[in-house]
Parts: C-alpha cells; sequence; structure tokens
C-alpha cells in the first residue's frame, strides 16, 4: 500500500491512499481513520480495510501540488555518508569500515511539490538522492536476521547538503551543512514494506530538469538496511517513524568536472523504484 500525507480543507494532515497523479482519502474509506501518532501502529489494519473495498469505491482525487512529508515529523533523522561503493570511489573516499552517520533537524523536512530554499549562506548546495527506510516499531539491539522485521516501509529522501559548510567551516560543520530549512524532501509516499520485496535491489536516481545526474542501485550498498537498523540499535532506540536515510549513489555535483551546484530554478526529481518520484523546485533565500 501506498499512503501519502495532505492538508485537508480544514488545513489539517490527513492519509490518503497513493497513486501516480491521485489520492483517495482514507476517511470514509476505513472506520477508524488513522491519526498521525498512530500510524505506524494501524497499519496493518488499515491495509485489510482498504483491501476489503472494492476497487470502483474508492473515491480518486487529483492530488494536490503539494504533499507533506508521508510521515509526522520524526523523533529522529538519521543520515548515513558514503554508503555507495561506487560513489565512495568518485570521492576519493576509502570505503568505511562501520557506517558514517550523522543527521539532519526535522525542521528540514519538506514534502513533495514544496520548494527547496537555497540559503543566503551557502554558494555550494548539493543534491543526493537516496532511499529512506521508514521505522515502524520500537528497535534496540535488535539482530541483523531480525531488523526488518521493525521497518514500516520507504520512501524517496533528498539530503541536499550545503557543501562549503559541511566541509569548509572549521571542524566540518556536517550537521549544519545539511540541517538549513528544506534541506530534507520526502515523499512523495510511504510504500510499505509488504510492496518492497527485495529494497537491496531497487534502482535510485536524480535528475534536475530533463538531465540524469545520478543513477545506481541499492546493491551498490556498503550497509545494507538489516546491516544499518542492527547498529544503529546497538546505539539508540529506534522508535515509530524515524527515517533513515541511507546514502547517496554517484553523480553528486561536488564530485563532478566542473562542479554542478544547486541553482535558483532547478528542478530536482529523486526517483527509487517501487516507490515513485519526489519532485522539488529550487528558489533562492530571499
Amino acid at each position: 500500500m501506498k499512503l501519502c500525507r495532505f492538508l485537508n480543507s480544514d488545513h489539517q494532515p490527513e492519509y490518503a491512499i497513493f497513486r501516480e497523479g491521485q489520492i483517495a482519502p482514507l476517511v470514509g474509506l476505513v472506520a477508524n481513520p488513522p491519526r498521525d501518532e498512530t500510524i505506524f501502529a494501524t497499519l496493518e489494519n488499515v491495509a485489510r480495510s482498504v483491501a476489503a473495498i472494492s476497487p470502483g469505491d474508492i473515491d480518486w482525487k487529483p492530488r494536490p501540488a503539494i504533499l507533506l512529508p508521508p510521515v509526522p515529523p520524526p523523533q529522529k533523522l538519521i543520515c548515513i555518508g558514503l554508503n555507495y561503493l561506487d560513489h565512495a570511489i568518485e570521492t576519493g573516499a576509502t570505503p568505511p569500515d562501520e557506517p558514517i552517520v550523522f543527521s539532519k533537524f526535522n525542521t528540514a523536512l519538506i514534502g513533495d511539490g514544496e520548494a527547496i530554499v537555497l540559503p543566503r549562506l551557502s554558494t555550494q548546495v548539493d543534491y543526493e538522492a537516496e532511499l529512506v527506510v521508514v521505522i515502524g516499531s520500537a528497535a534496540r539491539h535488535v539482530s541483523v536476521d531480525d531488523a526488518m522485521t521493525f521497518v514500516a516501509g520507504y520512501s524517496c529522501g533528498h539530503d541536499v547538503s550545503a557543501r562549503d559548510w559541511q566541509k569548509g567551516r572549521p571542524g566540518g560543520q556536517w550537521l549544519l551543512g545539511k540541517s538549513f530549512d528544506t534541506f530534507a524532501p520526502l515523499g512523495p509516499c510511504l510504500v510499505t514494506k509488504d510492496e518492497i520485496s527485495d529494497p537491496g535491489n531497487l534502482m535510485v536516481s536524480m535528475r534536475l530538469g530533463d538531465d540524469v545526474m545520478q543513477s545506481s542501485n541499492t546493491p551498490q550498498l556498503i550497509f545494507d538496511i538489516p546491516n544499518l537498523i542492527s547498529h544503529l540499535s546497538q546505539i539508540m532506540t529506534l522508535v515509530p517513524g524515524d527515517l533513515i536515510y541511507t546514502g547517496t549513489p554517484p553523480g553528486v555535483g561536488a564530485a563532478r568536472t566542473p562542479q554542478r551546484f544547486l541553482r535558483d530554478g532547478d528542478t530536482c526529481s529523486v526517483s527509487v523504484e517501487g516507490i515513485g518520484t519526489l519532485t522539488n523546485r529550487c528558489t533562492g533565500e530571499v
């Protein structure tokens, strides 16, 4: 099942079933439509309720131009650096022996159709297409073999990065360089894990306008999803709604010759096989 969130006519977040170009609000489709705080606990019940409805009885509507991030603001937004072998090679970095972990503040989250704001404080804003894992239940000290039982689903993510802050500031300001407002687009939907048979074998790409800038696949992940979840759970409790941005393929702007950073007017489209396409336009900060 594909789920999205949008603002209804009362300007309140609401869940809907998602398909390309259309949504079907869950109000009226299920007896107890999920609220933000209960969605992960009720995903299976929602799926069963929707499955029992005749497809002809689902009221599909045109999707709004802007969707909310498909999960409510998470407690943790965790990112993994240098996790594609081909990306590590393009940067000249030695593939890491254990995951490189950093984070973003959740004020960076935006949904499909919202604008990425290029801050006045940076001239080197870069793009990074990513597969995002959404945690579905609390996980602490879990094994690699059990890790996937704690996954609710997947989404498309964009780890927007101010390279001149991430690398050029004293000490390397990864957190700040990754956490400007709007620097964590997510969407357009959450795809429940039953619809993705093998997240370790998905195409991931980034387009700027019509130009393909990144294209690779998740077999290139140095640390796959079960290993990431198990590793992180040894350090912290992962809770429902936490997001794991799993890393980006080669082709980022900073690694190109000449370098290609985001510009006012660029349209960024992250596509992940089996999920869809997350699209955001860039605009300069005023």
